[in-house]
């Protein structure tokens, strides 16, 4: 007994037959956050009080992105270094590794700021005499380091788990026709784990450009910081936070999406 199929490239819905949308599979959530974008969108230019607010707020959009690009490089080049520190069959790298891990992920992001920014970067001048106003004074490449050192820890487990994916058999077959370590590593290992834990390093980008708001405690004039000098002294409070929340949920979104694409991009043969 055979079967007809549809030829390629036909309807095979009978003629007549009513077709119905599966409204379950909108994105509807999608339609919320363009709602949430609109308001103060629309406020910002129908009304003038709100329009002062995002000229001013927006100035700070250059060091957020500073901020969370160059902590996040930080963190990738770091966050390697300590990976294949842990997994070091010398145990004095491994516990130092394992030390630094520990000790970034069992205190908060807003303390570890603090102490680094505030703390131990003056302790350093005062111990080596070093001039205030040198480049480590400027409290914005003390936050960039201070939350590249922080996501570096969580990073470096990123890494540490991409890597043992590998399986030892890829590893042993690149030194059987002739690699060294390092070519095995660099050739073999390296492009497959960067590839599986691409999903979890996008995941820690987007984080990473929110918590940047966190160092607004350095004075640092990003989004946060600028947003609380505006509503400090014209006191529209829900205005300049309206437009805060919207423009950190413009970013993360597009981020997001950006991400998402770029990813199936990497899975397709």
């Amino acid at each position: 007994m055979t079967t007809t199929e549809p030829a390629i490239g036909t309807d095979p819905t009978p003629p007549g037959a009513s077709v119905s949308y599966e409204w379950s599979g909108f994105p509807w959530w999608f339609l919320g956050i363009l709602a949430f974008i609109a308001f103060p969108l629309f406020k910002i230019f129908t009304d003038d009080k709100w329009n002062e607010g995002f000229q001013f707020i927006k100035d700070g959009l250059t060091l957020t992105a500073t901020v969370t690009l160059g902590g996040f490089v930080i963190a990738m080049v770091l966050g390697l270094i300590v990976s294949l520190g842990r997994m070091s069959k010398n145990t004095f790298l491994r516990n130092i590794a394992t030390f630094y891990i520990e000790v970034i992920r069992g205190i908060p992001v807003l303390v570890t700021i603090f102490m680094f920014g505030l703390v131990i970067v003056p302790w350093i001048f005062d111990v080596v005499g070093a001039d205030q106003q040198s480049i480590l004074g400027s409290k914005a490449l003390r936050a960039t380091i201070a939350v590249g050192l922080i996501y570096a820890a969580f990073i470096s487990e990123v890494f540490r788990a991409g890597i043992e994916s590998i399986s030892i058999g890829q590893r042993e077959a690149g030194m059987a026709v002739g690699l060294n370590k390092f070519q095995v590593f660099r050739l073999v290992v390296w492009p497959q784990a960067l590839k599986n834990v691409f999903p979890a390093l996008g995941n820690d980008l987007i984080a990473l450009l929110k918590d940047s708001s966190l160092v607004s405690i350095l004075a640092v004039r990003e989004l946060t910081q600028m947003t609380k000098l505006w509503t400090g002294r014209s006191f529209q409070f829900f205005a300049g936070f309206m437009i805060l929340a919207a423009i950190y949920l413009a970013l993360t979104v597009s981020l997001s999406l950006a991400l998402q694409w770029y990813e199936r991009r990497l899975a397709t043969p």
